[in-house]
């Protein structure tokens, strides 16, 4: 259970400000069906972050030594110290959206999360926990806390939304497993 709770927190801390969350912010923008954005939210993460949270695994298996330990806390608190850039939004135009809101979403979201900031969470919380089901379900459970409602409610959320210390929050959050890995 700790790898659900603590894969869901992190990264609903993670994603606050994150180009995802900007994504979610320009799909409610182009198009009017929520429930569809919100559906390929979910697909595009359980997708992306199934693969992710079993490579975690996978390379877990061949870092249980001392050293490996210290490259998976190193990794964590990177994340953290990683997470205090703010992302900026590079979304634009797409010939994906004449094929409707939830094959743009799926597509765009699953492109939008290789190689971002909660997919490597999502790798690292893999190996820490060794639990593919469980990151899975909660980095995806974290992804839908923090788009859900950008796309149900947009601009007014994002205006009130301190940005600044919840990426101080997540940063922590990392910094402070990566610290319990290599220590504790």
């Amino acid at each position: 259970m700790d790898a659900f709770l603590i894969s869901a927190v992190t990264v609903t801390l993670a994603e606050i400000g994150d180009k995802t969350q900007l994504l979610s912010l320009f799909l409610t923008t182009k198009f009017r069906n929520k429930w569809a954005i919100i559906l390929g939210i979910l697909v595009a993460t359980l997708l992306n972050h199934a693969a992710s949270a079993w490579l975690g695994d996978w390379l877990a298996s061949y870092l249980q030594s001392r050293i490996g330990e210290w490259l998976i806390g190193g990794s964590f608190i990177a994340l953290g110290l990683w997470l205090l850039v703010p992302d900026k939004d590079d979304s634009e135009e797409s010939a994906l959206q004449k094929y409707g809101a939830f094959v743009a979403t799926t597509l765009l979201f699953f492109m939008a999360e290789i190689g971002d900031k909660t997919q490597i969470a999502t790798v690292l919380l893999g190996a820490q926990y060794a639990s593919v089901t469980w990151v899975t379900l909660g980095t995806t459970l974290g992804m839908l806390i923090a788009n859900v409602p950008v796309v149900l409610a947009g601009d007014f959320l994002m205006r009130r939304i301190p940005l600044k210390l919840a990426h101080l929050l997540a940063a922590a959050t990392f910094i402070a497993v990566g610290v319990v890995r290599i220590f504790f």
